[in-house]
C-alpha cells in the first residue's frame, strides 16, 4: 500500500474528472456521507471507526486513507483505532491482518500531518 498522501494524489485527478461527468451523483453521495456522519446517538468518532472497519473489510486503500484521516480529525485515539482493527481481524480473519495494519499506518500518517500543520 502506498502512503496516505500518495493515494490521495493518485485519486485526486480521476475523481475530479469523474465529478465533471456525473456531478449530481457525486454531489448526492457527498450529501449522504455528511448526513450519515452527523453526531447523534453515535459520536462522529464512532461512526468514522465503523467506516474505517468497513474500509478494512472491503480492502479499499482510498477508503482506508480517507477514514483514517477523518478518525484522526475527529479525535479517535490510536488505541481506539487499534481495538477496532482487532474487531476487523476477528470478523475478516487473515485479510484483516493485512489491511488492519495498513489502516493503522494511515491513521498514524494522518496524525503526523495534523501535528505538522
Amino acid at each position: 500500500m502506498e502512503h496516505i498522501h500518495e493515494i490521495r494524489d493518485e485519486l485526486r485527478q480521476p475523481a475530479l474528472d469523474l465529478r465533471e461527468e456525473i456531478p449530481d451523483v457525486l454531489r448526492a453521495y457527498a450529501e449522504l456521507s455528511r448526513a450519515a456522519m452527523v453526531e447523534g446517538s453515535l459520536t462522529t468518532a464512532a461512526k468514522e471507526l465503523i467506516a474505517l472497519a468497513i474500509a478494512i473489510t472491503r480492502e479499499c486503500d482510498g477508503c482506508i486513507g480517507a477514514h483514517a484521516r477523518r478518525c484522526a480529525g475527529v479525535g479517535a485515539t490510536r488505541q481506539q483505532v487499534a481495538e477496532m482493527i482487532g474487531v476487523a481481524i476477528m470478523m475478516n480473519g487473515g485479510p484483516g491482518t493485512v489491511w488492519g495494519p495498513r489502516a493503522l499506518r494511515s491513521y498514524d500518517e494522518a496524525v503526523l500531518e495534523r501535528s505538522a500543520s
